[in-house]
């Protein structure tokens, strides 16, 4: 049996060819929330990991980037540098304009770095930076990172974290959403306000018409854990699953500080083995990409154990039973087709996924992670690891 799992698994990375750099249509951001360093050599191996996006570079840094075939987000005094509370318009234009006719014409410029974190105090002098960028280079973005929903109303601003999010994006009206969230705990704890937090940001990403990311953990730091391979599957399949738009990992670099532990690349530049568990999901998204970026968020519920603040099937859901603690989320392809991503939300044990969905499919397939590919959801198929999810396409 194992042997004809292999032969039909390597039929399938011949038909797919070699791996390459995703076209510009399949374009997933996947990004390192750390200030990459100039060099070649390491912005080449971010790449490798699956990398997609560069955070936060200098402007020197662009021609590596692009080298490197990686996007980035520009991080320079002109639109960090400010008091937030207090703004100048007629200042910032002038250095906004000095920066962005600097770098404007590069091709890895994705965005500009404006502040991490912010106090809805802070959202009317963003917003006048923020403004400055979308006016000055369309299409980049002004990127500002939320607080995740642990966070206190003194540090938002506001008294409940809905608030915070909908006066965010009516003062800043971004282009893109993001936002952090470490719910993993040492001793193997979990914090479900993870969950409600990813129903907040898909809530009103869809409200609004915009992309939401996600930034998750990456690296041992004060009580949260040493990341292993479940962990990765699941904190990015569950964000996939609620439609988020973007990965971001916090963090890629070691800080070499404190008790950061156990990141990609340790505090002496040795890549560690969380690097091979980063790529090895990065490069199951990159697989993914030219069918996630096709679909629309229908909806998203939980089997077994509710989270709190979450919800199970309901009427409309294509799947309305399945075996196991799982979380699915239905998606329409831009073609009409419906598909469904289904995660096993269990963090030790393997389990068979098998849907039970209201109305029969004429044929059920799985979009290969390691290829890309529709191929029938059979046999071993089914099989879901601890944190993986599967991206099935649902014909009526």
């Amino acid at each position: 049996m194992i042997a004809r799992m292999m032969l039909s698994l390597l039929s399938l990375l011949i038909a797919a060819g070699p791996c390459v750099a995703a076209e510009p249509d399949s374009f997933f951001p996947i990004m390192a929330w750390n200030h990459a360093p100039n060099d070649p050599a390491v912005l080449k191996r971010m790449r490798e990991c699956g990398l997609t996006v560069a955070g936060f570079v200098t402007p020197e840094t662009l021609d590596n980037c692009q080298d490197a075939g990686l996007k980035a987000i520009v991080a320079n005094e002109a639109t960090q540098g400010y008091d937030w509370r207090k703004v100048d318009a007629e200042d910032a234009r002038r250095r906004v304009t000095e920066l962005v006719k600097r770098v404007k014409d590069h091709p890895a410029v994705y965005g500009y770095s404006l502040r991490d974190e912010p106090s809805a105090e802070f959202f009317p002098g963003l917003a006048t930076v923020a403004h400055l960028v979308k006016e000055l280079h369309p299409g980049a973005w002004p990127y500002i990172n939320l607080f995740p929903n642990y966070a206190s109303p003194e540090q938002l601003g506001t008294p409940t974290y809905d608030a915070y999010l909908k006066q965010f994006i009516e003062v800043c009206k971004p282009p893109i959403l993001s936002y952090d969230h470490y719910a993993l705990t040492e001793g193997g704890g979990f914090n479900e306000a993870y969950f409600t937090n990813l129903e907040a940001m898909r809530r009103e990403a869809l409200a609004h018409e915009i992309p939401f990311w996600n930034i998750v953990l990456a690296s041992g730091c004060l009580n949260f854990r040493e990341v292993s391979a479940t962990d990765f599957r699941f904190q990015v399949y569950t964000s996939l699953a609620y439609g988020a738009r973007g990965i971001s990992y916090f963090t890629y670099f070691a800080v070499p500080s404190g008790n950061f532990r156990m990141a990609p690349v340790d505090q002496f530049g040795h890549e560690t083995a969380t690097w091979n568990w980063m790529r090895h999901v990065n490069l199951q998204v990159v697989q993914l990409a030219p069918t996630l970026l096709k679909l629309k968020s229908d909806g998203v519920y939980h089997f077994g154990k509710i989270p709190a603040g979450c919800s199970g099937p309901e009427e409309k859901s294509l799947v309305k039973a399945i075996p196991g603690p799982m979380l699915v989320g239905d998606f329409t392809h831009e073609d009409g087709s419906r598909y469904v991503m289904v995660v096993n939300r269990d963090f030790v044990a393997s389990t068979p996924c098998q849907p039970q969905f209201r109305e029969s499919p004429t044929k059920l397939e799985v979009v290969s992670p390691y290829t890309g590919q529709l191929v029938p959801y059979v046999g071993e198929q089914m099989w879901l690891a601890p944190g993986q999810g599967s991206l099935l396409k649902v014909s009526k």
